[in-house]
């Protein structure tokens, strides 16, 4: 079995959360499957400087820095089709709703990167499972949108700290189709009709330790499901 890993840039606040990437990459290869690394060949929307969270005046390539991440192993989105995985990880961060979607700025209205959401559904129809990690199961709904597919996804709890707003993130993917749940780090939500993984990671307030449970759940989860 090969898995896809969709990234999108290079750190949490512009790109992809650098943790949960990793520990996804940890999970695959402890379950004993092969790990192949995309991301779409893009300009970031801006560039974080995150240790101030000011933006900075400079740009720089998704694919490119999603490279970093992957140790130069990686692969441009438009090289990828369904058949050359067997299912797909996505990790969290705000690239996922800057990036790929512009939730992080018109929420559920935003628009969605076409090549993303068709390699999901095309996922779906052949019947290959999905995890969305952290904030990419809003990805997930915008992909799902207008379709026939009615996700169950989650984002966090409203019941446990979190440093976002979850109840607002849910709603928003509830407009648009999605059937958004509750779940806390210890949690993943299962759609097993459409074989859908979600775990909210760092959406909650959260150790590495909480992060990497939740992850090796859910590929393992996403993994029992192919």
């Amino acid at each position: 079995m090969k898995i896809g890993v969709l990234l999108h840039g290079n750190g949490v606040y512009d790109g992809t959360e650098i943790h949960e990437a990793v520990l996804t990459l940890l999970a695959i290869e402890e379950a004993g499957y092969q790990y192949l690394c995309l991301a779409p060949n893009v300009t970031q929307h801006h560039v974080i400087n995150h240790l101030n969270g000011e933006e900075m005046l400079e740009s720089r390539n998704v694919l490119v820095e999603s490279a970093r991440i992957a140790r130069g192993e990686i692969k441009d989105l438009k090289e990828v089709s369904v058949s050359d995985i067997d299912a797909l990880v996505m990790p969290g961060g705000f690239g996922t709703a800057k990036n790929i979607t512009k939730w992080a700025f018109e929420g559920p209205a935003g628009e969605i990167h076409q090549d993303v959401k068709q390699l999901l559904l095309d996922l779906i129809k052949a019947g290959k499972p999905i995890a969305g990690l952290c904030m990419s199961p809003t990805t997930i709904a915008k992909a799902l949108e207008g379709s026939n597919y009615h996700a169950t996804l989650t984002v966090g709890s409203t019941a446990e700290a979190s440093p976002y707003e979850i109840e607002s993130i849910s709603q928003g993917m509830n407009s648009i189709g999605a059937i958004a749940e509750m779940k806390t780090v210890r949690e993943i939500s299962i759609d097993r009709e459409n074989k859908i993984v979600t775990a909210p990671c760092y959406m909650m307030e959260a150790s590495i330790t909480d992060i990497r449970k939740n992850i090796k759940s859910a590929v393992e989860e996403m993994i029992a499901l192919s």
